[in-house]
């Protein structure tokens, strides 16, 4: 009698842990490549003829996420001021050695003395996917809690996606990448939040000492494309009306990521 008790509690154990993978997986492709679908629909209808103009929401929405939201969160989980800015002064060098070698090798491929902006489209994937990744260990670490704690968490992280996916789609159509591309590789860094759940879900108490890390990296990333990349276009046109008009823009963004972060 006590082996069958033994047994049933170890296969009622073992069913907890599969239905809480499952429940992991699902919710991060929710959180994940649910937002992409429907910042897309936004992104691929109504706001794709305002491509070059959106580029300055972009902005706002990048600049308040990293400077409002993801440095507190990372000084909140344990790193101090001087670490930090340490932290974020690296990432911004790393960042700009990468566009420097993503420049060099476009400009091997690139025709007549010509280089386009695909090479900072290279950067939003990787700082998003590297985003998305953290909040995949985010909800896995709400699930292993508790599983209505986890749905709650994906459904505000799907909430707080949106905008910034947006963002995404907003600077790639801007720099010509055709709207199936622009898709597919804003699809596939929110593949990385389902990647960030099963690790999570494998080895949260190693993922989790990293977590303040990355948000920094992330934030240096978003800090590194608004400022190297994005407002340098935005100069290119400096009549008043558009000054203006980017400047409601940007503040559009940062209230919209003011928004994600209280329903976050």
């Amino acid at each position: 009698m006590c082996d069958l008790q033994m047994y049933n509690r170890n296969t009622l154990d073992l069913n907890l842990i599969i239905m809480i993978l499952l429940s992991i997986i699902l919710a991060t492709l929710v959180g994940g490549v649910v937002s992409v679908l429907l910042a897309a629909t936004l992104s691929l209808s109504m706001l794709a003829r305002f491509a070059d103009k959106m580029v300055a929401y972009s902005v706002g929405v990048m600049l308040a996420f990293s400077l409002t939201e993801m440095l507190p969160e990372a000084i909140e989980l344990g790193l101090d001021m001087e670490q930090a800015g340490w932290i974020l002064l690296g990432g911004l060098a790393g960042f700009f050695l990468l566009e420097k070698a993503a420049l060099w090798r476009h400009d091997h491929s690139a025709t007549n003395g010509q280089v386009s902006n695909h090479p900072q489209v290279a950067m939003i994937i990787v700082g998003d996917s590297l985003h998305n990744f953290v909040d995949g260990i985010l909800i896995a670490a709400a699930f292993l809690a508790d599983p209505k704690l986890g749905w709650v968490t994906a459904l505000a992280i799907l909430v707080h996606e949106i905008p910034q996916e947006i963002s995404d789609f907003m600077i790639m159509l801007g720099a010509g990448v055709p709207k199936f591309r622009a898709l597919a590789l804003n699809a596939l860094s929110g593949v990385a939040m389902t990647l960030g759940g099963v690790l999570g879900w494998l080895a949260l108490g190693h993922l989790q000492i990293a977590i303040p890390y990355m948000l920094i990296l992330v934030s240096a990333s978003f800090i590194y494309i608004s400022v190297a990349d994005l407002v340098p276009q935005l100069h290119r046109q400096y009549k008043p009306h558009d000054t203006l008009t980017q400047f409601m823009l940007m503040l559009l963004g940062a209230g919209t990521a003011k928004l994600a972060h209280l329903l976050h």
